[in-house]
């Protein structure tokens, strides 16, 4: 299958033994100086029936690799690239709708470290444009930048982990993240792991549980 034109560079990797589809789909996004390459040895512990999508990040880090947007203090996406990122991201989603065979009913999205917080500003700001946010080692970007929806939720799920010893975004950044969606109406799990700035084998196999969990719901 050809991979469309869109706001932002990605692989795909179509289910292989599901038929034409529509399939549930599952959109990588990659933390700062990775690639979309970045997260999809990660597929195989995931539902055989998505379609994955593996994004790039717009822009190129002088360090290798590529970035959503700079970084000043943690917590304080920058300015500039951030809303453009935010933009090119929430338009891609739509193009994913509207050019692959997959439900739009049964769309997730599965963020690392800058990724989930890319992922975080597009559910809370869209509401209903994803089914459920895998959110691990981030935190919500509160600013001006975007105007959150925390109270039309209902039919988003959020599974946000993040581990205890993080020395890149510490484990208050969650626990601060926690305590939003404690206020929210939002359906959402909450899990730490003692572990650093990484995806634990314990945290994979509890997202693949929760995935499976939404793909078979009404």
């Amino acid at each position: 299958m050809k991979t469309i034109d869109s706001t932002l560079f990605h692989r795909i990797l179509p289910p292989e033994s599901s038929g034409g589809g529509p399939h549930p789909a599952l959109i990588f996004l990659h933390g700062r100086g990775a690639d979309e390459e970045d997260l999809l040895g990660l597929t195989s512990a995931f539902d055989e029936r998505l379609f994955v999508i593996s994004v790039r990040a717009p822009f190129a880090y002088e360090y290798g690799g590529y970035t959503w947007y700079d970084v000043g203090a943690i917590g304080e996406p920058d300015p500039v690239r951030f809303p453009e990122s935010c933009s090119r991201l929430s338009q891609f989603i739509i193009d994913v709708k509207a050019h692959y065979p997959v439900q739009a009913d049964k769309l997730f999205l599965f963020g690392f470290s800058m990724g989930c917080v890319m992922s975080f500003a597009q559910a809370l700001s869209h509401p209903g444009s994803v089914r459920g946010v895998a959110a691990n080692s981030g935190y919500v970007p509160e600013g001006p930048h975007l105007t959150f929806k925390w109270q039309e939720l209902a039919g988003t799920s959020f599974h946000i982990t993040h581990g205890i010893y993080d020395p890149v975004i510490p484990i208050a950044f969650a626990r601060h993240t926690r305590s939003l969606f404690e206020h929210a109406n939002a359906p959402f799990t909450y899990t730490e792991y003692p572990s650093e700035h990484y995806l634990a084998e314990e945290c994979i196999g509890d997202t693949a549980a929760w995935l499976r969990d939404l793909i078979d719901s009404p």
